[in-house]
């Protein structure tokens, strides 16, 4: 009696204590001391992450303007008090905002030691008797033209594949900024630095990223134990064979609740914007090779297996589709012969009617897919191969009676895929029966490139499907 006093005691004791505020370190250099703000104590990014996450968290800016990750860059950023404040705070969580200073050209020579530097940096913070939360953010855009200072194009091709494979070896997670602005110049005057909009598009993006629900216990790789762990743009990617058939599962840092996923259906990796993003999301991102077999019956029962592996291991019973060109033939076959297991479908540029491609209408010229198409289904001669009804375009009622909602990517001068075979008419038809479409045209592009440079609309709609689910 007395042991169980004790305990309510000590448990009302406990919950009138005021809750401790959760610590956070903003790490980096001019971006994140708020350099060319009117006020930077309130329109700098951390101060602005401050307002958004309120009174239970303390944001602390730790910028130091011009400083590098690289030790040996002209600026390091461990020579500087700021760093030696910052581990003295014992932070909960740590951002690292570093990374554009190494892009110029003093610095970018001596890049390859950006990968030790890096986990050095990480692990100086988790070292800490806090053991805190690391997040490495990739930087943002640049818009200087100067090949010598911060030039985009090194940020992209030299310092984010560094600062990933960092985030691949120290297992920490990692936020790619680069697309946030990239389309939006007018808030960074200088070319260089946000401003206050600016900022505030950045502490937005750090907000949603805490505030996300997780399922902190899930681990797909406990069950489904891992096969050749490669990096993924900083993330574990599983490559195993099913029955033989090659697979990948991409495994978020920590997975949302619920265990959602992308099934990419081809062309593993190429444009992968959307990808990452909804890995940074929770997201998983998987893939099972069915190439070259054209959404035919043995696609679809190959998909299905790996569906009911996925499944059966935690992942969530319906997943979000994305196919880009023909990859669009796999997504929708097996959706229309799935439709309870769907949750949107995603194509890029797609290949809806394979009578236009690998076939073409218009010229009757065939490339060597055509061969193989005729093949997978079993079509003896040419014209009966130009008399084929199993194309998405033939199963758009069995595709809406699905009532998932459908996002398509096109480029308006697409001349391999012609929109006006394959998208134009296919939307007429999901229209016609009332069904849920969207189609983002991009005007003067051809085939490729494929996706968007700042994946947002693509992401926005896959999310928006996914909340009806949560």
């Amino acid at each position: 009696m007395i042991g169980m006093l004790s305990t309510l005691l000590s448990v009302s004791f406990t919950c009138a204590q005021p809750s401790r505020k959760v610590s956070i370190a903003c790490i980096g250099a001019s971006i994140t001391y708020g350099a060319g703000l009117e006020d930077r104590e309130k329109q700098s990014y951390p101060a602005q992450l401050q307002n958004l996450l309120g009174d239970h968290y303390t944001v602390t800016n730790y910028g130091v303007n011009s400083t590098t990750l690289l030790r040996q860059g002209d600026h390091p950023y461990w020579s500087t008090k700021a760093y030696a404040s910052a581990l003295a705070s014992n932070p909960d969580i740590v951002f690292i905002d570093l990374g554009g200073n190494d892009s110029k050209l003093v610095n970018r020579v001596n890049a390859g030691a950006l990968e030790q530097d890096g986990r050095d940096l990480i692990q100086s913070f988790r070292q800490l008797p806090s053991h805190p939360r690391v997040i490495l953010l990739l930087p943002i855009v640049s818009f200087v033209t100067d090949t010598m200072e911060i030039w985009d194009a090194a940020i992209v091709k030299t310092i984010i594949p560094h600062l990933r494979n960092v985030a691949f070896d120290a297992g920490c997670e990692v936020l790619d900024m680069h697309p946030l602005l990239l389309n939006q110049s007018a808030y960074m005057p200088d070319k260089i630095h946000p401003d206050a909009v600016g900022a505030l598009m950045m502490a937005k993006r750090l907000h949603a990223f805490l505030t996300q629900d997780y399922d902190e216990r899930f681990d797909i790789f406990k069950t489904l134990k891992p096969e050749n762990l490669q990096s993924f743009y900083g993330y574990a990617c599983s490559e195993f064979t099913m029955e033989g058939h090659p697979c990948k599962i991409v495994q978020p840092k920590r997975a949302a609740k619920h265990h959602p996923w992308i099934w990419r259906a081809r062309f593993w990796g190429h444009e992968p914007q959307t990808d990452i993003a909804l890995l940074e999301r929770g997201f998983h991102v998987v893939y099972c090779d069915v190439a070259e077999l054209f959404g035919n019956a043995e696609a679809v029962q190959r998909w299905n297996t790996f569906y009911e592996t996925l499944t059966k291991n935690g992942l969530f019973r319906k997943v979000a589709l994305e196919g880009m060109s023909r990859g669009a033939v796999y997504c929708y076959n097996w959706a229309a012969a799935n439709p309870d297991k769907v949750v949107c479908v995603y194509v890029d540029n797609p290949v809806l009617d394979l009578k236009s491609w690998p076939g073409s209408q218009r010229t009757k010229t065939e490339r060597p897919e055509w061969e193989m198409f005729k093949k997978d289904f079993g079509l003896v001669s040419d014209e009966a191969a130009l008399a084929f009804q199993g194309s998405p375009i033939d199963k758009v009622a069995l595709i809406v009676n699905g009532h998932y909602p459908l996002l398509h990517v096109c480029g308006d001068a697409d001349r391999d895929v012609p929109m006006i075979e394959n998208t134009t008419p296919f939307e007429q038809k999901v229209k016609a029966l009332h069904g849920d479409i969207t189609v983002i045209h991009k005007p003067g592009f051809a085939h490729h490139p494929h996706s968007l440079p700042d994946p947002s609309p693509i992401v926005d709609f896959i999310m928006t499907a996914w909340n009806t689910y949560r």
